[in-house]
């Protein structure tokens, strides 16, 4: 039987799963011409955005916070499956292959979330939306410096580390926000 997170974790992942197939089938897989650097600089400009909200409390383009948080764990999927991909791998990969991987790179999150969950006692849903915000941009600087490095670090567990932490960190915001629950109410 699964507990409460795990409905949550399922429930946000699944939206954000829907959308990136979505997306797959009308952009195709033109993800892949990016560089690691540049995924990570891409996930840096959404966390960037929604601190930019959360201080001015207002904003001007219409998409929302929530968005922006299914952003980050896209790119951080896209991220995962980059880092698993063979060099010569295609540009255009097939969609089911594409669902495949997303799905692979989700089920290693959501154990490593559990592990995580059972050690910490799901600290995270003390924490404010606007801390775990910061959280994700110090482990945005944290794999830019990492990069910058070419990946020879002394002690750091790399940069698949920090996407992980970062993906499971904005599915943590999207439950604490709600996200999706009015859809399921109304099933």
């Amino acid at each position: 039987m699964e507990n409460q997170t795990q409905l949550e974790y399922n429930r946000v992942i699944a939206q954000c799963r829907t959308l990136f197939l979505a997306k797959t089938h009308d952009y195709g897989t033109a993800w892949r011409i990016l560089r690691l650097p540049s995924v990570t600089d891409q996930i840096y400009i959404k966390a960037q955005r929604i601190r930019s909200i959360q201080e001015k409390g207002t904003q001007l383009v219409a998409d929302g916070v929530e968005e922006e948080f299914v952003a980050i764990i896209n790119y951080c999927v896209i991220a995962l499956m980059q880092l698993r991909l063979p060099a010569d791998a295609p540009l255009e990969l097939e969609p089911a292959a594409v669902a495949e991987a997303y799905d692979a790179q989700v089920e290693e999150n959501r154990q490593l979330l559990f592990a995580k969950n059972h050690d910490y006692g799901e600290a995270w849903r003390q924490m404010r939306i606007e801390s775990i915000t910061d959280i994700i941009l110090m482990k945005l600087h944290r794999t830019k410096q990492i990069e910058d490095l070419g990946g020879l670090t002394q002690v750091s567990e790399g940069v698949e580390a920090n996407y992980r932490d970062m993906l499971n960190y904005a599915v943590f915001v999207l439950i604490k926000m709600g996200f999706g629950m009015s859809k399921v109410a109304a099933e």
